[in-house]
């Protein structure tokens, strides 16, 4: 997912729209967890990136995206850009010293 979204529109509240938003993007990562793992992999992990616009956009993690759009919203940005992209991963085992 890489989409630039914006707090205005003429009926509904800046407020709710963030809601929207933010429902959109569990719902993307769910349905992204939801797909079959290619084979030898354990799990899927998200690459994020967030920032009012793409060329600003920085690497945040996936428990961020809530916390940045609250604060775009309270720094009365016009908008936003997100970036989410789906990585299959294989979990790695630790070293027997720890």
């Amino acid at each position: 997912m890489k989409k630039n979204f914006s707090f205005t529109h003429p009926k509904i509240q800046p407020a709710r729209v963030a809601d929207a938003v933010k429902h959109e993007i569990k719902k993307y990562l769910n349905r992204e967890r939801r797909k079959a793992l290619p084979a030898g992999m354990d799990y899927w992990t998200f690459d994020c990136r967030f920032g009012a616009t793409e060329d600003a956009a920085e690497k945040i993690f996936t428990s961020e995206i809530n916390k940045r759009i609250d604060a775009a919203l309270e720094q009365q940005l016009a908008g936003f850009y997100v970036e989410i992209l789906a990585r299959a991963c294989q979990h790695q085992p630790r070293d027997a010293a720890e």
